[in-house]
């Protein structure tokens, strides 16, 4: 028996091959290995602020949850239903993606999952065969290249640090392209750092994809999160398919209500993309889960067909959260943290603070600096290895007020 390069030759007895080398090679989630972690230690009594769930602290609206409580009474919700959505939650996806960012869209291409993590590796598994490049540019959030590589693809990072205020430009993007490449991973506003693309470098990048016949993957999960820049101009932005026309056939676009209606626990997203992508992640997701629960659905009927303004109450208070924390990062003296545009999270640069000791303790990376942080602080960061770009740490400030003042207040008196 041969083994491929690189790889140790298979064991001869089954029950020694435990655990599959495709299985075996995902990583932990690392946001929510770190939330997990100070949930634990608030558990056993400890003051722990966290900063690392991307996770709104508002309850669901009112609304929503009635509409639940009102869907477990009904008997039809005890039931199978559709695999890809029930038929009213997508035509009201529909309508919602045409309301909120000008996509037309037919019922037919959108399949409801659950939640936005199964959105994209299903959209992924649709689209890549063993082999097909995926263009991630980084800092990119975790989940992406698990998935990617899960589906049988391969991810290539493209860099782009504070001086380009986390976005990649077309010639980095032609620099990572090789004939192997299919997919464009594009994220605006991004997770981990609030970076927002302008209409007008949407368009540039649209207009590369078109040029070399690629695909694009676009997750506007965090869609509603836009404010103001730094010198209080508007962000211009908008939809990529939107702005760029030409590519609505080769575009695939995930979402869902976890964001902007405080809907984590939900777990309801959707893919929309050509119909037959869609046929095929539809029935991918009829062998793996069936339909998402028909609570959790009729709960996401009510808050897409509903009005904003408990969203634009949330996008508020972050918008006041998101100056407080920036403002009390950079008065820490080797911490660099660029104003985010979108999303709820601060990405700043930490280089300042490594190579150096602390109370004897050598801190080296910024995996070093979050376990030093937790251990002295007690305050719960995520490092920037787990975004692709060691040297930063993400901070989420969807969280309260009192904790984000308290908690970056310990990270000063630590380093001050």
């Amino acid at each position: 028996m041969t083994s491929q390069p690189g790889r140790p030759a298979p064991s001869s007895n089954p029950r020694e091959r435990r655990v599959s080398q495709r299985i075996g090679a995902i990583a932990e989630s690392a946001t929510l290995k770190v939330d997990a972690k100070a949930k634990a230690l608030k558990a056993e009594g400890r003051p722990v602020i966290g900063f690392g769930a991307g996770e709104p602290d508002f309850p669901t609206p009112d609304y929503i949850v009635e509409a639940a409580v009102e869907a477990c009474r009904d008997p039809r919700n005890h039931r199978y239903t559709p695999a890809g959505g029930l038929p009213e939650l997508k035509k009201a996806i529909a309508e919602k993606t045409r309301r909120d960012s000008g996509y037309e869209v037919d019922p037919a291409q959108v399949l409801v999952t659950n939640g936005g993590k199964q959105a994209i590796y299903e959209a992924f598994a649709a689209m890549l065969d063993p082999g097909d490049e995926v263009i991630v540019p980084a800092p990119y959030w975790t989940t992406y290249p698990e998935s990617i590589q899960l589906a049988g693809g391969v991810p290539v990072e493209v860099l782009a640090d504070e001086t380009q205020d986390y976005k990649v430009t077309v010639d980095q993007l032609e620099a990572a392209r090789t004939e192997r490449t299919k997919v464009l991973l594009f994220v605006s506003p991004s997770n981990p750092t609030g970076a927002v693309y302008t209409a007008d470098e949407i368009r540039a990048i649209g207009a590369w994809v078109e040029e070399h016949g690629l695909w694009v993957l676009t997750d506007e999960i965090y869609e509603h999160l836009v404010y103001d820049a730094a010198d209080g101009t508007r962000t211009e932005t908008g939809s990529l398919p939107v702005l760029c026309p030409e590519l609505a056939e080769h575009t695939v676009v995930v979402n869902g209500v976890a964001k902007t209606y405080a809907m984590t626990g939900w777990r309801v997203g959707w893919i929309i993309g050509p119909k037959d992508i869609i046929k095929a992640a539809g029935n991918l997701q009829s062998h793996a889960t069936s339909n998402v629960a028909n609570v959790s659905q009729r709960a996401a009927l009510a808050a897409i067909e509903g009005d904003l303004s408990a969203v634009d109450e949330m996008k508020r208070a972050f918008d006041r959260r998101r100056q407080t924390i920036v403002s009390m990062l950079n008065e820490i003296d080797g911490v660099l943290c660029p104003v985010p545009t979108g999303a709820f999270y601060a990405y700043p640069s930490v280089k300042g603070l490594l190579g150096k000791d602390y109370d004897g303790t050598r801190i080296d990376t910024s995996v070093d600096l979050a376990e030093y942080i937790l251990e002295k602080a007690e305050v719960a960061v995520v490092p920037g290895e787990a975004f692709g770009s060691p040297g930063y740490l993400r901070l989420s400030y969807a969280l309260g007020d009192d904790d984000l003042v308290e908690g970056v207040s310990r990270l000063q008196k630590l380093f001050g």
